[in-house]
């Protein structure tokens, strides 16, 4: 399946899914749960747990931009990531312009979000952080130990996303990680952005 048709699909089917099951029904809905209360269930389950940490924490990220000078877009921050993230996938025997890929959607998955936050608060005052994280002490270092374990992950599953059934249970464990995090529409979408990459059948 091409990766846009993919996204859609999955887009698609987390957000039915995940409403149905929740009642969530718009992106205000609420505000989405750091814990999850549903453990993996597969092999895949394990990513797609880690995508949904990822995309929480930009809420974070957005909080600590948002009114201010520093860009949601930060292109030297982003090759920075994916330099690094290419180097080490080869040092664990994984194909680095594979693993760049899979980061590189999680990138845009987490400025999606971002956006649609930027979007909300602007629509809607009351809502806006009260706080303003550190990004170098306190979000990055939580970004990097997911990237980490991401990649760990990714050298574990490779059996499995290069098998002929990893879409459908791609579906099955991004719905139950949306579910078990209780994403709302916006983080929804975000982590269905974050997912075209992962299986590497055609």
């Amino acid at each position: 399946m091409r990766p846009h048709r993919l996204r859609s699909a999955l887009v698609t089917t987390l957000v039915v899914a995940a409403a149905a099951v929740s009642g969530t029904t718009s992106a205000t809905a609420h505000t989405p749960a750091i814990a999850s209360t549903a453990a993996p269930t597969s092999t895949l389950g394990v990513l797609t747990e880690l995508f949904a940490e990822r995309l929480l924490l930009a809420d974070k990220v957005a909080a600590a931009k948002y009114g201010t000078e520093l860009p949601i877009d930060d292109p030297a921050r982003e090759r920075q990531i994916l330099d690094d993230v290419a180097a080490r996938a080869a040092g664990l025997g994984l194909d680095p312009d594979s693993v760049t890929t899979v980061f590189r959607d999680q990138i845009e998955a987490n400025k999606l979000v971002q956006r649609g936050l930027y979007a909300r608060w602007d629509a809607h005052p009351a809502e806006r952080p009260t706080e303003r994280p550190d990004l170098a002490k306190e979000v990055r270092p939580a970004l990097d130990l997911i990237t980490t374990r991401l990649l760990a992950s990714l050298k574990e599953t490779n059996p499995a996303r290069t098998d002929a059934s990893c879409v459908p249970r791609l579906y099955t464990a991004a719905t139950l990680s949306a579910y078990g995090h209780r994403l709302d529409v916006l983080h929804i979408k975000g982590l269905g952005r974050a997912l075209p990459s992962v299986c590497t059948t055609e």
